[in-house]
Order: structure tokens, then C-alpha cells, then sequence
């Protein structure tokens, strides 16, 4: 549908005759979702629903500047917990702190940060003796 409405034809007609030609080439034949009930129609009317949709469906989402360092400290000591040496824990902490610091150098916009850079030599020293634990366990008998 590219073509403008000519002058002289109501709204309506033009827009009618465009749908009834885009049918009758097959247009929408092989739509997905055919013969599908359509989704969400049980819930409440949202404005903002395609671009929820559209964020979803493309892995993205919004969150303060603050929000999203959080959950990235969060996630950087979760990948410590996997970390196979330990040049790899103080990599993975370094990075954030450096994160952290400009944060709090700048303060970027949303709630307060709350957070402060990671002792890494004391995470470090919790990360081998869990592995120490872990490996004296497997020693172990069962």
C-alpha cells in the first residue's frame, strides 16, 4: 500500500478498496497466527503494549543507569562463583569496580547507587576457599 489516496475519494472507500485488493492478491493468506485467537485479550488495555512486546521480543529492557550497575555487580559475582582461576575472579572485579568508581565519581541519573567497589583480594580469598571446601569434599568418601 504505497500508493496516496487520490483527491475526491472519501478516507474510508480508498482504505476499504486498498484491503479488498491486497485480499483478493492473497495478502493476507499465510499470516502468522491464522485462525489463532489473538493474545492478551483477557487482560487489560495497556497504551504502551507494543512496545512492551517489541522490547520482549527482542531481549531488551530499561532500567536507570544505577539499576542496571547493580544488577551487574550482581551478575559479576555470580560468574566469580564459576571463575576457573584466579586471574579470572580479579578480571571479572576489576572491570566492575572500574564501573563502580565512575559511578560514583558521576553519578548517574535514577536512585541512589548504593553500591561500593568489591574488596577483591577478600573475594578472592573467599573464592579459593570455596573451592578448597569443594575439592576436600570430593576427596571425601562416600
Amino acid at each position: 500500500m504505497t500508493e496516496r489516496k487520490p483527491p475526491g475519494i472519501s478516507f474510508e472507500t480508498w482504505a476499504d478498496r486498498q484491503i479488498r485488493e491486497a485480499e483478493e492478491r492473497g495478502a493476507f493468506a499465510n499470516l502468522p497466527g491464522k485462525g489463532k485467537p489473538l493474545p492478551n485479550l483477557d487482560k487489560p488495555y495497556d497504551d504502551l503494549w507494543w512496545v512492551k512486546e517489541k522490547m520482549a521480543r527482542e531481549n531488551l529492557s530499561f532500567l536507570p543507569p544505577t539499576l542496571v550497575l547493580r544488577k551487574e555487580a550482581e551478575d559479576a559475582l555470580a560468574a566469580v562463583e564459576k571463575a576457573p582461576s584466579e586471574r579470572m575472579v580479579r578480571e571479572i572485579l576489576s572491570e566492575v569496580n572500574d564501573k563502580i568508581r565512575e559511578a560514583i565519581r558521576r553519578p548517574p541519573p535514577g536512585p541512589p547507587l548504593h553500591l561500593t567497589p568489591f574488596d577483591i583480594d577478600e573475594v578472592v580469598r573467599e573464592w579459593r576457599e570455596r573451592r578448597d571446601r569443594m575439592e576436600h569434599d570430593e576427596d571425601r568418601p562416600g
